[in-house]
């Protein structure tokens, strides 16, 4: 990603406590679970939920998300970005996060939390940044700037 270019308008942070480090090469998977429409005050659950993921970066970060295809999708890739689905939304939408700790360190037996799941409201036109403090048998998290 150059400089020119803007994070997505969500973005995540992991860091590895016990290590004192970022959590690098950790995937990570973005899942839109619920959106109140624009026209309406009601809360729906999405039918055809938006998923994406992506990997931590050297500095334990994702900026950009790209759209999810599970190992038995066949077909076409998708093609959309979180934009996209942000812009066409409005109103306020739940999200989780879900961070793939058994994998980062190595295997379900190595940590009590095998992932770990943020869920989060988001409202239309802002950014949110979510930092995930981990350990193999503790985490935090909160909203970042």
């Amino acid at each position: 990603m150059s400089n020119t270019e803007t994070p997505d308008r969500i973005t995540c942070h992991a860091l590895d406590t016990t290590k004192g480090q970022p959590a690098r090469n950790m995937r990570v998977k973005l899942e839109l679970i619920s959106a109140t429409t624009p026209s309406s005050s009601s809360t729906t659950t999405a039918t055809n939920p938006a998923i994406f993921e992506s990997q931590t970066d050297d500095d334990g970060r994702i900026k950009v998300w790209l759209p999810y295809s599970s190992a038995t999708s066949s077909g076409e890739v998708p093609v959309y970005t979180l934009e996209d689905v942000l812009g066409g939304l409005g109103g306020t939408s739940r999200w989780t996060l879900r961070f793939d700790s058994a994998g980062y360190f190595g295997g379900a037996d190595q940590t009590f939390y095998p992932e770990v799941d943020v869920t989060f409201s988001v409202r239309e036109g802002e950014r949110y940044h979510v930092p995930l403090l981990l350990a193999p048998y503790g985490y935090s998290t909160y909203r970042g700037s």
